[in-house]
């Protein structure tokens, strides 16, 4: 088990670069599979969950080259079907969540695809119902051997349909539609998911000739097409990195300016930094954050206590409560916190409350915090991270904690997180990683 460990208590200064979405990636590094032509994606961020998909997509068959640090080329043509009923493939798909995205453009293709079981973050229940009642709307067919915890799906005819989605799961419907894109007919979804990185990856599919339209709104409809065509795309930058650093700017009371942020793509995560009385300032494509000693939590317009809760596009996105629940507790005032989307992403705050933060955990969904407004510092403790958004939201906190903090199971940061220590410490901050560490209790 790796490490990071923390001398906290500067302020840090200086520009900082978000990295390529990871959550954008996952589904475009997917849509490769839809042609045999070359798709050159550039803005790709180096991260484990995206290492693996691409070393996945080279195990199927795709040719993979590398042009630089961010930029990939794909083509898809030799693929290998057999790859499936693999040990390897079983391994490799099973400790991955992003693999189930590969299945929607295999089976749009190919007419056949297998996935086992999928893991990654422990966060609640994550159901893939979703993809997979999507899919069996549009005509496929599911074996679930129970035994090997693995699924074989059939769709060798493929028909649009109407399909109204139980939730508006983001990668249930960037699933359906690629499986949708070359499907006989017209396909219409209803309370699609509408996020930015959804509206990438359909701008993407039509440029590669598939007929997708209502793209941004929550009812999309798919005119199949019988072939798709090679194309070029650039990524978004990951709106959860921007709003981590706007986070991380406040608790350190550091002056931070974030680079090509694509401020139009971010959605109300600005204006909900703000309601922490966050200052920030968009310049050009930047956000500029001032360096400021205290921030005060809005109320609402009647006094109540302002509550930040998560919901589907273009509400405010759950990766990012956690790092707002750290903001929050060394702001002045009270807020509530209501994650609703998953049951126990608020189950790291027990690391913070021993760092010296307020906050009363209501429920798995609910937390009271009890802003302390920097009256005293949070303290350095030795922690472990149990998901990639926690586990940051507790780098933050230990950035701005007086005296030393060691955070293990860093793995599940560098999962979503591109080198961040070194990226970190071209601000000023003083973190180290140790590898090979293990926590003493």
């Amino acid at each position: 088990m790796n490490a990071f460990e923390i001398i906290g208590g500067k302020k840090l200064k200086g520009e900082i670069i978000p990295q390529g979405a990871k959550n954008e990636a996952l589904q475009i590094l997917s849509a490769v599979l839809l042609t045999e032509e070359k798709i050159t994606i550039s803005n790709i961020p180096d991260i484990k969950d995206v290492n693996k998909l691409i070393e996945l997509l080279g195990d199927l068959g795709v040719t993979v080259e590398r042009l630089n640090k961010d930029t990939y080329t794909f083509e898809a043509k030799n693929i290998n079907l057999d790859f499936f009923q693999s040990d390897v493939f079983k391994a490799k798909g099973g400790g991955l969540r992003g693999s189930i995205m590969i299945v929607g453009p295999l089976l749009a293709r190919f007419g056949k695809a297998a996935i086992p079981k999928p893991g990654g973050d422990k966060i609640g229940r994550r159901r893939l119902d979703t993809h997979f009642l999507g899919f069996e709307k549009l005509g496929a067919k599911f074996i679930y051997d129970q035994k090997k915890e693995f699924f074989n799906v059939d769709a060798t005819n493929l028909q649009g349909t109407y399909i109204l989605l139980d939730e508006a799961s983001v990668t249930g419907t960037a699933n359906i539609v690629m499986a949708a894109v070359l499907a006989k007919g017209t396909t219409t979804i209803y309370n699609a998911a509408c996020e930015p990185y959804l509206q990438q990856l359909c701008k993407m599919l039509n440029r590669m000739g598939a007929k997708i339209s209502g793209i941004g709104s929550n009812l999309l409809t798919i005119e199949g097409v019988t072939k798709l065509g090679g194309t070029e795309h650039r990524m978004l930058p990951d709106m959860i990195e921007i709003g981590s650093f706007i986070g991380l700017a406040a608790m350190t009371e550091s002056e931070i300016t974030i680079k090509d942020v694509q401020y139009d793509e971010l959605g109300v995560i600005p204006e909900v930094f703000k309601k922490l009385g966050i200052k920030l300032e968009r310049r050009g494509d930047d956000i500029y954050i001032p360096s400021q000693k205290h921030y005060v939590i809005d109320t609402f317009i009647d006094g109540s206590i302002l509550t930040i809760a998560d919901s589907p596009w273009p509400g405010f996105t759950p990766d990012l409560l956690s790092i707002v629940l750290v903001v929050a507790s060394q702001a002045r005032g009270s807020v509530l916190i209501h994650q609703k989307m998953f049951e126990s992403r608020l189950f790291f705050v027990d690391k913070l409350i021993d760092m010296g933060a307020q906050i009363i955990l209501c429920d798995p969904h609910r937390a009271t915090v009890n802003g302390i407004d920097k009256k005293y510092q949070l303290r350095g403790i030795s922690m472990t991270s149990p998901d990639i958004r926690a586990g940051v939201s507790l780098l933050i906190a230990a950035l701005s904690a007086e005296g030393k903090s060691t955070i293990y199971n860093i793995e599940q940061i560098e999962r979503g997180y591109q080198d961040i220590d070194t990226r970190l410490r071209a601000l000023g901050a003083q973190i180290k990683r140790i590898d090979g560490a293990g926590p003493s209790h």
